[in-house]
C-alpha cells in the first residue's frame, strides 16, 4: 500500500510510518543544539538500517552531504511539514469514555497540527457539558457542528458494536479520514483515509511474546 501526502508525493506505507521516527528523533538533537547527523547516527539511535533511512528521506528530495550528513534544522523542519505536522486538522472525538477524554487532553496532539474541535456522545448526562473548552454534543447535532467547523478526520473511541455505525454517520456527514480506535475493523469506501490504531491488538502482541518467554 502507498500513500500520498498534500504535496502529492506518494510514499510505501512502511516509509509514512518511519517518518515521525526520523522527525522525533532529530527534534532531540536540535533541543541538544547539533547541527549535522549522518543516516548512520539515526540508524545507530534507531536501529533502522542506515541505507533503508538515506531511501525513505530521498522521497521527500533530502540527501545528506559526504562526511557532513543532514543539517538537523533543515531536516526537522522537511520532515514536519512534509508530514502536515505544521498545519491545522480539525477533528471531531466520537465517544467520551476515558479513552476519548484522554485524547481530548492530551496537549501533544495539537502540536502535531491535530486541532480538536468537537465531541460527539450519546450519555444525556455529558451531552451540553464540555473537556478541556472541547464541548460534547449529541450525535443528531453532527450536521450542525460540521457546517460549524468542517473538520476533516472523524476519531472514534465508541464501544466496538458502534463503531461502523459511527463511521458511516461521518463519513455522509462530510468526514474525509476515520482514526478508528476500537478493535472493530471498520469498512470506508477507497476515498476516505482510514487508519486503525487498536490499543488491544497491541495488548496482544505483548501478552503473546511475554508467553513465549
Amino acid at each position: 500500500m502507498s500513500l500520498t501526502n498534500n504535496n502529492h508525493i506518494i510514499l510505501p506505507e512502511p516509509t509514512l510510518r518511519r517518518l515521525p521516527w526520523y522527525l522525533a528523533y532529530v527534534e532531540t538533537l536540535l533541543a541538544r543544539g547539533q547541527e549535522h547527523i549522518s543516516s548512520t547516527g539515526i540508524s545507530k539511535a534507531l536501529n533502522v538500517d542506515s541505507s533503508q533511512i538515506a531511501k525513505d528521506l530521498s522521497f521527500l528530495n533530502l540527501k545528506g552531504k559526504t562526511r557532513i550528513g543532514y543539517n538537523v534544522a533543515d531536516l526537522a523542519g522537511a520532515l514536519s511539514d512534509f508530514l502536515g505536522f505544521h498545519q491545522i486538522h480539525k477533528a471531531c472525538i466520537f465517544g467520551t469514555g476515558s479513552l476519548g477524554k484522554a485524547l481530548i487532553r492530551d496537549n501533544g496532539l495539537a502540536n502535531y497540527g491535530l486541532h480538536i474541535v468537537g465531541a460527539f456522545d450519546t450519555n444525556p448526562d455529558i451531552i451540553g457539558s464540555s473537556v478541556e473548552d472541547v464541548p460534547i454534543s449529541d450525535i443528531k447535532d453532527i450536521s450542525d457542528i460540521y457546517d460549524k467547523f468542517e473538520p476533516a478526520v472523524a476519531i472514534i473511541t465508541v464501544p466496538a458494536e458502534a463503531a461502523q455505525t459511527v463511521a458511516d454517520t461521518a463519513i455522509k456527514t462530510g468526514f474525509k479520514a476515520i482514526w478508528n480506535f476500537t478493535p472493530y475493523r471498520v469498512r470506508v469506501p477507497d476515498d476516505i483515509v482510514i487508519a486503525n490504531t487498536s490499543i488491544y491488538a497491541h495488548l496482544a502482541l505483548i501478552y503473546n511474546r511475554l508467553k513465549a518467554d
